[in-house]
């Protein structure tokens, strides 16, 4: 399985500036749909998105887009699920229907017992704040809930 995982991915200042912001009282949250075809609710900060940056935060990103080494872009957003009494797991799927190939990157924002599941080979990346998975964008995956924090928050970069 084409999986990469990066402890401390960003530099501690800069990834304690990211977050701060992301969980300051002004940053805008949006309602949004987990998985397309289920119910369930998120909150989501979308930063870039057809082509075009859609978030005055974008800029904070900049030292993750160097250290993935993207050469393009497809989207990139800030997901917020907040605690479940059980955890609770999201749905296999794969976050972009291109023909092109592309990765997905995920950098967990906070540490809780949530997790992100592969389908393939049952593998499963626990939630550790300032982690990143890399990974082949085709390999089916789901996230979920937690239960021993107020939220779970990551980070999901598609990109080529």
């Amino acid at each position: 399985m084409d999986l990469k995982v990066h402890e401390n991915f960003m530099d501690y200042f800069l990834f304690l500036k990211l977050k701060e912001t992301l969980t300051s009282n002004y940053f805008p949250w949006y309602k949004s749909r987990i998985v397309e075809d289920i119910e369930d609710i998120q909150m989501a900060h979308t930063f870039y998105e057809f082509d075009r940056a859609c978030s005055d935060y974008f800029h904070l990103l900049d030292p993750c887009f160097h250290s993935l080494n993207v050469n393009k872009l497809i989207r990139v957003k800030c997901n917020l699920v907040l605690k479940t009494p059980n955890v609770e797991e999201h749905g296999f799927h794969i976050d972009y229907q291109g023909k092109e190939k592309f990765r997905t990157a995920i950098l967990y924002i906070n540490t809780n017992n949530g997790y992100t599941l592969f389908k393939k080979k049952n593998k499963k990346i626990t939630s550790v704040e300032n982690k990143l998975i890399d990974f082949d964008g085709r390999l089916q995956h789901t996230g979920t809930s937690c239960t021993d924090s107020a939220y779970r928050m990551v980070i999901n970069f598609v990109y080529s």
